[in-house]
């Protein structure tokens, strides 16, 4: 008989910045912080989180990852962490606990959200066993780096993003009550307003059971975690990564969808169209109307996009029922990745307009609808193609099937900060 696999997750002791107030010591995640960012937040404080999260050689060598006096770049933070530690500024809480994280947040509508989700240690265990799901591919320039600062600090010092399925919703309705309290410490990320409880004792326990009683998804930090494991492959007890987990049911969830900006020369709006047909029907778009409403309307039911190309010519393009999908080879392997919108779109719409163009044509991605129509109508692009979002149960479907997103196909939002805790490996 097989023995009993240890809990998905589990409370851990923590250490937390001492003071209460952590707008000056917080950071968004490494990768989504430019060299300018980085000068930004490292001038808030000299213990923000960020030049332990992607440290600088003492000489003041490059914050990217590899390059000269990379092996000092790790020391150092290791180094930085002992005396943020030996100093008080870091501090381990007295118990076993986890950390209830709510981020108020706006979205691009301007619609305001709170989203709600809990710091845990999540066992590090290789994919194969099915308890944490991926969707994303990964790569090994940036988990040889992080392996290499996991290495020299012994520290998660930042967390993952996982998404626990809650069907009945316990999860939720816990976190959401024990957020009513007065939080042990607050902060503010740029725009968001952050507040953090420590949970210990027999509620800590109930919380962890809680968010693991299934399998757990990764929405955001896929090389970290790979990244954990293969350092658990070393370290055999160093066997859980700093977790932040929110419920699927947790209505201030947000996946916002990835828009294409495509530049180069102008297309042929109408040949391009002409060839759509095949798939799609095809619409305008009234210039009083709004294109975001719009859009998920068409798309409740069916994949839909909006194309818009210069002088306002703005066209909708919504999946027939019979189009053939079978024919076209590059959509994906598993029926789930057949099945998204934004594998369809990326492969028929955004595909073919890259390939419509006589230059190398370059492409950006927005969550933000305006900035796309912007650079259309202002002439810096040749034409944007806006998405409804993914939804949870899509990234899912592909993870269930062990098969791998469309690259930008999730931006979840807000980003999970660095430097709310960091949890000691050793």
């Amino acid at each position: 008989m097989n023995a009993e696999p240890p809990p998905l997750v589990a409370p851990f002791r923590g250490e937390r910045y001492a003071a209460k107030e952590l707008s000056a010591l917080i950071a968004p995640p490494y990768d989504v912080i430019s060299s300018e960012d980085r000068t930004r937040y490292a001038a808030r404080d000299s213990h923000n989180i960020v030049h332990l999260i992607l440290p600088e050689a003492p000489s003041g060598g490059g914050g990217g990852g590899g390059g000269g006096g990379g092996a000092d770049r790790y020391g150092h933070a290791a180094r930085l962490l002992a005396a943020w530690r030996e100093a008080g500024v870091m501090r381990p809480d007295p118990a076993e606990s986890v950390y209830i994280v709510a981020q108020d947040y706006a979205v691009p509508s301007g619609e305001r959200r709170t989203r709600i989700g809990m710091l845990a240690a999540v066992r590090a265990e290789p994919f194969e066993t099915g308890r944490v799901r991926p969707h994303e591919q990964t790569h090994a320039a940036p988990k040889a780096d992080r392996l290499a600062l996991l290495r020299a600090t012994a520290t998660n010092l930042e967390s993952i993003f996982l998404l626990a399925p809650d069907p009945d919703r316990m999860l939720s309705q816990a976190l959401v009550k024990r957020a009513s309290a007065v939080p042990t410490a607050r902060a503010e990320l740029d725009g968001v307003a952050i507040r953090l409880w420590v949970v210990s004792g027999d509620p800590a326990v109930e919380l962890a059971r809680l968010a693991g009683r299934a399998q757990l998804y990764i929405a955001d930090g896929h090389h970290r975690y790979e990244t954990a494991v293969a350092y658990a492959r070393d370290h055999p007890s160093a066997d859980r990564v700093l977790s932040f987990i929110v419920s699927a049911g947790d209505p201030g969830l947000t996946i916002l969808p990835t828009h294409r900006i495509i530049f180069g020369a102008a297309r042929e709006a109408t040949k391009l169209v002409a060839a759509w047909r095949e798939w799609f029907e095809v619409g305008r778009v009234a210039p009083c109307m709004d294109r975001v409403e719009r859009l998920a309307e068409l798309g409740r039911e069916r994949t839909a996009c909006i194309v818009a190309f210069p002088d306002g010519y703005d066209v909708t393009l919504v999946l027939k029922n019979a189009a053939a999908l079978d024919n076209v080879p590059d959509l994906g392997t598993t029926s789930a990745v057949r099945a998204l919108d934004v594998a369809r779109i990326e492969s028929l719409v955004v595909q073919r307009i890259l390939g419509a163009g006589t230059a190398t044509p370059s492409l950006a991605y927005t969550p933000d609808p305006h900035a796309a129509f912007d650079a259309v109508r202002n002439g810096r692009a040749a034409a944007a193609v806006l998405l409804n979002p993914t939804k949870v149960r899509d990234v899912f479907a592909v993870a269930d099937a062990g098969d791998v997103m469309p690259p930008k196909s999730t931006y979840f939002v807000p980003k999970v900060p660095s430097g709310l805790v960091v949890r000691s490996v050793e």
